[in-house]
């Protein structure tokens, strides 16, 4: 997708200085590596579109970053776009951080104008530039050095952590007082009071992109050491005669949650390398080393384990990572995690962010008005190098998000551009919340799919699957024109007639299927259904393969 998920450490000189640089993502369902990375680091650059503004995840890491009293530079980016609004983006950064509760200080913020793609930067919007150093300079004048004591006694705040081949787990983070050399003992200082005396192995600096090996390391510095296996992120690397623990790294809570279990359809073991309830355990488990916002725990089932992440795009990464490794997996639909404080039960909100033609802005917000979103701010944008477009701000449940996004591209026929981040916790309205329902096109027999019975069966709905293609019973192969489920032959052969050779009618025209990624799945499936996960395929099937269990349970209302 072109995002950043996890956060990246690099490093340049210039003019004498070593600039310690660290790339974070922006979106907020990865605001754990947003979270540690800024104890990390000493100021920040906002990067922002000359196009479309500051937008809800540059709300969010903004709002972290006050809140630690880093000072920002503001970097407007893509200026020689033909469509750029600087001056309403400049205007509209600057209510964002009085909005936020910036300091004086901090809403005396330099902006530099860049375009990226050619490599320019600029302090004068209407003086192009000629290359990069007018950033460059702005970061030696405006961000401050590291506030450090060399005399002290040792203290890194391990905040990341790396996997070498050869050197095994590694602590990354900056020392903030003392220094740090090769074979010195340390101890490492763990949650409640945990002490682990060991002994640094091997110790590595950022060079570039790279990682360069260090005999020694000064406070200031952002260090990768080795050695340490108790290690965890929020740990505090110590002096072994003067332990003194830094205060932990926390970030915020889960937000939605979905059950990852064993693959058990038909099909299962024929794609993956892991299969079972040990390896699943296993990988979930060692995510949580590195993934702070992750949660995952056990269930009564030995092959269902809950896992809880800070968004459906967090999660979605997780599972498609996991395949990629080889695992085979069932995820379910996900649900938000509700939190009770006495009597009162709360939700999680979000801010919701649409740009879409004015053309379909009636579409948008007729949905969205029956999915609780109360409209905060609207605004015409103009432009000359094609339709004008509504930009809309959204107040939204989290529960009224999920599956919004396949239905507004497929209304707004693509033109849609969402973005939406977590706000607070809010009480459970009584009002109902209309949410996307669907029917499904589910196979009703095991076999191979024909294009005679995709033919007959594509007028009933939106199809997931061509010709040739294995299936099994129980099966989602499409979807269905009606909000009901409907069983469905698409095995079905033709046969050779009296009255008809089976090859000689007319051409059949079939329908291309719809493309079906992790996220439209995710996103597409009901509660009585499931994602199938293998290395090679992704299915959508009922958790109840057989019609008949379908039936009986529908009428016992589970």
């Amino acid at each position: 997708r072109g995002i950043t998920i996890r956060a990246k450490n690099a490093s340049v000189t210039y003019k004498g200085v070593k600039i310690n640089i660290v790339d974070t993502p922006g979106h907020a369902d990865f605001g754990g590596e947003v979270e540690r990375t800024l104890r990390m680091v000493d100021g920040v650059l906002i990067l922002i579109d000359a196009k479309e503004g500051p937008m809800p995840q540059t709300t969010f890491v903004l709002r972290k970053a006050l809140a630690l009293g880093h000072k920002a530079i503001v970097v407007i980016n893509k200026i020689d776009r033909a469509d750029a609004v600087i001056d309403d983006v400049v205007n509209r950064t600057f209510d964002l951080f009085v909005h936020l509760g910036a300091t004086d200080e901090q809403l005396d913020f330099p902006i530099v104008y860049t375009a990226a793609i050619k490599g320019t930067a600029t302090l004068d919007v209407n003086k192009p530039g000629t290359d990069i150093t007018p950033l460059l300079d702005t970061v030696l004048d405006k961000i401050p050095a590291p506030a450090i004591n060399a005399d002290a006694p040792l203290q890194i705040l391990v905040l990341s952590l790396i996997q070498d081949l050869y050197k095994g787990k590694m602590g990354v983070g900056k020392i903030q007082s003392g220094s740090i050399a090769r074979r010195q003992n340390v101890i490492v200082l763990g949650k409640d009071g945990a002490q682990f005396p060991g002994k640094v192995s091997d110790l590595a600096v950022y060079s570039g992109l790279e990682r360069t090996d260090m005999e020694r390391a000064e406070a200031g510095e952002i260090v990768a050491v080795a050695g340490l296996d108790e290690v965890s992120i929020g740990d505090t690397i110590a002096d072994a005669e003067h332990p003194v623990a830094l205060t932990r790294v926390t970030v915020d809570e889960p937000t939605v949650q979905m059950t990852f279990s064993v693959n058990n359809s038909p099909f299962a073991g024929r794609e993956g390398k892991y299969l079972t309830s040990r390896h699943l355990r296993d990988r979930l488990f060692k995510e949580l080393e590195t993934n702070v916002s992750l949660r995952a725990s056990e269930t009564e089932s030995a092959d269902k384990f809950l896992v809880a992440g800070r968004g459906e795009l967090h999660l979605g990464v997780l599972i498609e990572q996991m395949r990629r490794e080889g695992y085979e997996l069932q995820v379910s639909q996900p649900e938000v995690i509700v939190h009770r404080e006495g009597d009162k039960v709360l939700e999680p909100y979000e801010e919701l962010t649409i740009q879409v033609p004015e053309t379909y802005q009636g579409a948008v917000i007729e949905e969205l008005g029956k999915r609780r979103g109360e409209l905060r701010h609207m605004r015409l944008i103009h432009s000359d190098a094609g339709p004008s477009e509504m930009h809309l701000e959204y107040h939204i449940p989290t529960r009224g998000i999920m599956g919004l996004k396949n239905l507004l591209v497929a209304k707004t026929r693509g033109t849609i551009i969402m973005h939406h981040v977590f706000v607070a916790y809010e009480p459970v309205e009584e009002r109902d919340l209309a949410v996307a329902t669907h029917g499904s096109l589910v196979a009703h027999e095991d076999g191979t799919s024909t294009g005679y019975a995709i033919f007959m069966t594509q007028e009933r709905g939106t199809m997931f699957i061509g010709p040739v293609v294995e299936v099994y019973r129980g099966m989602v192969v499409g979807e269905n024109s009606r909000d009901e489920d409907m069983d469905v032959n698409v095995c079905k052969e033709k046969h050779l007639s009296n009255m008809r050779a089976s090859g000689t009618d007319e051409a059949l025209v079939l329908t291309p299927p719809r493309e079906m990624g992790l996220e439209f799945a995710l996103e597409y499936i009901g509660p009585d259904e499931l994602v199938e996960v293998t290395p090679k395929s992704l299915r959508i099937r009922k958790r109840l393969l057989n019609p008949d269990d379908r039936r009986k349970a529908r009428k016992s209302g589970k």
